[in-house]
Order: C-alpha cells, then structure tokens, then sequence
C-alpha cells in the first residue's frame, strides 16, 4: 500500500514539475518569438520597401550607347539597390505567359518598350524621395515614362510606423502576462507543498531554510524551460533564414544574442522571484488557512 501511494506521489510529481516546465517553455518560446520579430522588424519592413519596383521606359530611338550610359548611372546611384535591363523582346515573352496569348500575331509588330527595373533602397521608397529620383531620371531625353506604385509606397510607410508601435504595446502587455502565467504555474505547484511548509516551519525549521530547496527546484524548472525555448528559437531562425534568405534574419547575430540571452535570465529571474514569494505567503499563513 505504501509503494503504491510513494509510486502515485513521485507521479504527481513529476507531472507537476512537466506542466511547470511546459508552461515556462511555451511563455518563453512565444516572447522570445516577438523579441526576435521587434528587433528584425525594421529589416522586414525594408526588405518589403524595397521589393517595389519603378520602371523606367524608354523611347524606341534610344541605341545600345544610352542602354550603356544609363546602367552606368545606376550602378553608381545611392538610391538603386538593383536593377535589371528588359528588353521589349523579353517583356513580350513575359506578357505572353501572363496573358497566354501572342498579342503580337494579331498586331504583327511589338508595341512594348525597352526598360530599366530599378528597385530602390529602403530609405529611398517614400513619395518625397521617389518624387526627386523621378525627377532626376525624366532629365534624359531618351525617357519615356516612369511607373510605380505611388498608392503602395504611401501604404507602405503609413502602416510601418502603425505597426512599430502596435509591436512595442503588445510585447510589453506579453511580458507582464508571461510573468503572471510563470508566476501561477509555480505557485500552484508550491500550493501542493504547502503543508510540508507548514510542518518544516513547526518543527523549527528557518524560512531560509525551507524556502531553499523549493527556489533550487524552481529556478531549475526555469533553466531547463528557458534552454527549451532558445532551442526552439534558433530552430525557428535556421527554418526561416533557410526558407527565406532575402530577409538575412540570422544577420544580426549581437542582437539574436541578446535576444536569446534575455529569455534564459528571465526564464531564472522570474522563476526565483515567483517562488519566493510564494513560498513566503504560505509561510505567513495560520494553519486553519492552509485548509
């Protein structure tokens, strides 16, 4: 009968200490995950701006010696990113596939024209600053119109600045409810222990000395919680970086660093914190009340 209650209480246990552990990995794992998503959010938000494109058409009297000049002027302009050439034969070819039929069969000659697409750097892609590149560009005679998307760029910077602050409310809200949630899970686990408190206390036993091995366990609990949840993390930037490598999230290295390094102290922290006070309220408890 005594094996078979010893063998239920070390269950209890340790399913105790695994829903602690869960708990503290999941809060970790999911504020770890907006840490990392603030701290790139400005990488994220450039590399958006930045696959908008502007073409530049130019006039079916425009020769090779102009092609030449002008990719020359782009490759040393502070705005451009990257740009690529397209002749008419290839926007044709592209046209075809989109639409699926050869529009030149039925006007027998190419009506497109060659053209420059230009995508600008991120801190270039705003109505003003496009405003003076396109201003610039229309200077060549040999220009024949320049395209964008002047709706998106304005959308583009307006739900930036939007979205940043909305970031930073959440993450705050997110971490006083992580603390809470940490906090919950290991005072019920403690609440378990609460008459071994008591009893530890009447016998003489110091509040130090009670109070000792149940930080111990916990901040354990919050190590081992915390190694969990930067293990996720870094598998979560490896998928990413793999899957989408434009974005250079792994680029950053310091900042992932401190990222990281800030969910293992917090995953100690607060597990130390938590138990302690804790074990402190039940300390100051009468008997009756432990009931």
């Amino acid at each position: 009968m005594s094996d078979s209650f010893e063998k239920f209480q070390k269950r209890r246990v340790i399913t105790s200490y695994f829903s602690v552990v869960l708990s503290i990995f999941l809060v970790l794992f999911l504020l770890g995950t907006l840490g990392l998503f603030v701290i790139n959010s400005k990488r994220l938000s450039d590399n958006f701006k930045e696959e908008i494109a502007m073409t530049v058409f130019f006039k079916n009297e425009a020769n090779d010696s102009v092609m030449k000049a002008f990719t020359e002027e782009m490759k040393t302009a502070k705005f451009a990113k990257s740009f690529e050439y397209v002749s008419k034969e290839q926007a044709a070819t592209q046209h075809k596939e989109v639409i699926g039929e050869d529009f030149m069969q039925f006007l027998g000659v190419n009506p497109l024209q060659n053209s420059f697409d230009i995508h600008l750097k991120a801190d270039f892609v705003t109505n003003p600053e496009i405003a003076k590149i396109e201003n610039r560009l229309r200077k060549n005679e040999m220009v024949a119109d320049i395209v964008y998307d002047k709706q998106l760029v304005t959308l583009v910077n307006d739900n930036v600045k939007n979205i940043s602050m909305w970031i930073l409310i959440i993450t705050g809200v997110f971490a006083f409810v992580s603390v809470l949630l940490i906090n919950s899970s290991l005072r019920l686990s403690i609440y378990a222990n609460r008459f071994i408190i008591k009893t530890m206390q009447m016998v003489g036993a110091t509040t130090s000395f009670i109070r000792q091995p149940f930080i111990k366990t916990s901040v354990i609990l919050g190590f081992i919680g915390a190694v969990l949840a930067i293990l996720a993390l870094i598998g979560l930037l490896v998928y990413i970086q793999f899957n989408f490598p434009n974005l250079g999230i792994m680029e950053d290295q310091l900042a992932i660093s401190v990222v990281l390094l800030g969910v293992l102290v917090m995953g100690i922290v607060i597990t130390w914190i938590s138990t302690y006070f804790a074990t402190q309220r039940f300390l100051n408890l009468r008997t009756d009340d432990l009931y």
